[in-house]
């Protein structure tokens, strides 16, 4: 072995994926001390994204106040590397952002996550990478618009003041004569990994909303709400998002970067393979080794080590995959690993599986076993 590579994901709770690689490469060192291993930080475009981008890139992180959905000051941290930004929505508009009690997506607004486009455009910033996972919001994205310089403007001719899921209905008028510039010259890449159409049975509402705190009623009252202003959408650009496969995802937040920013919407493991240059680093590898928490039937459904695995196979490298738990499935077995292999040889108490050390020795015992049987 002359080159093994390390892109997994992180596992939740317990090994970010920067631990994960340098627990693996241990374990490759214990049987081929001369061996080059390349670590990787990979992420889904969810949690994770903008530590991994940021690493590979040689960027910097940039910690602002903002907005949270309810209109509270919270730090949310983004990354930058050269003229590109790279966000996560959940650090400014997440659900875990608000308590349970609290949340309520007919109230909740994604203006933070402008503020932070906004603070970025203004260093100077012009490509972003976005990750658009684990909002708290259903506010199709109105709220972070109205930070980036739009107005929406109510039946009687007033401008919204404050923009939320439940004011979605009372949109009449778009305008966007004040939009600076720079927003309009900035190009967006956004991770969506939903297929879920703007509104309507399946939409974002339906979909979604119970999850951020909706009523049955509310759901139904927000999902007016986006079918209105999906007209409003259509009038002024000529754009019908309602069927777009994503306009959905983040409560309509897919819908706004596309209709009103020309956004493209894309995996996210895919955003942040090219992002990283991972084919690239992978170049001339024996062997490459990813994983995540858990490798089950959700595994090929956009999941990191299901796009370190499409890249690796199309230049004909091995590819093995370890997880803190491993549920065999026939999709899983489909897939085309070389192996795939727990970390824990035997049950153990969760909190105890759950730790930091124990799970970083498991990974590195694991590895060493893989590359020593590969030999």
């Amino acid at each position: 072995m002359k080159k093994i590579v390390i892109a997994s994901d992180s596992f939740k709770g317990s090994l970010s994926s920067k631990d994960v690689a340098e627990s693996a490469a241990r374990g490759v060192h214990e049987i081929y001390p001369q061996c080059e291993v390349i670590e990787i930080n990979v992420a889904d475009g969810g949690e994770g994204t903008v530590d991994a981008v940021v690493e590979a890139l040689g960027g910097s992180l940039i910690t602002i106040t903002v907005k949270n959905p309810l209109d509270r000051e919270v730090d949310a941290t983004y990354g930058i590397a050269g003229t590109t930004a790279i966000i996560e929505m959940a650090s400014a508009s997440g659900l875990p952002l608000i308590a349970i009690k609290e949340r309520n997506p007919a109230k909740t607004s994604t203006f933070g996550t402008g503020e932070m486009i906004l603070d970025a455009i203004k260093r100077g910033c012009r490509n972003f990478l976005v990750g658009i996972g684990g909002s708290a919001t259903n506010d199709a994205g109105t709220g972070m618009l109205q930070a980036l310089g739009f107005k929406f403007i109510d039946k009687n001719g007033n401008e919204i003041t404050r923009c939320c899921g439940g004011i979605l209905g009372d949109i009449a008028q778009i305008d966007d004569s004040q939009v600076p510039t720079e927003v309009r010259e900035s190009t967006f890449t956004i991770a969506c990994d939903v297929d879920t159409p703007f509104c309507g049975p399946i939409g974002a509402a339906y979909v979604f909303a119970p999850q951020k705190g909706a009523s049955p009623q509310m759901v139904e009252e927000l999902d007016k709400g986006m079918a209105s202003f999906a007209k409003v959408i259509e009038d002024k650009y000529g754009i019908d998002i309602v069927p777009i496969a994503g306009a959905g995802a983040a409560g309509g937040m897919g819908g706004a970067f596309r209709a009103f920013l020309n956004g493209t919407l894309r995996s996210g493991v895919e955003m942040v393979l090219d992002a990283i240059d991972f084919n690239n680093r992978i170049a001339d590898a024996d062997l490459v080794i990813t994983g995540e928490g858990k490798v089950d039937f959700q595994t090929p459904k956009g999941k990191t080590a299901a796009g370190v695995l499409a890249r690796a196979k199309k230049m004909g490298i091995p590819t093995v995959a370890i997880g803190g738990c491993v549920e065999p499935c026939d999709e899983l077995n489909a897939m085309g690993f070389a192996g795939i292999y727990p970390i824990l040889e035997e049950k153990v108490p969760l909190e105890l599986a759950m730790q930091h050390d124990f799970a970083s020795a498991n990974v590195t015992k694991t590895v060493a076993k893989i590359v020593k049987n590969w030999a």
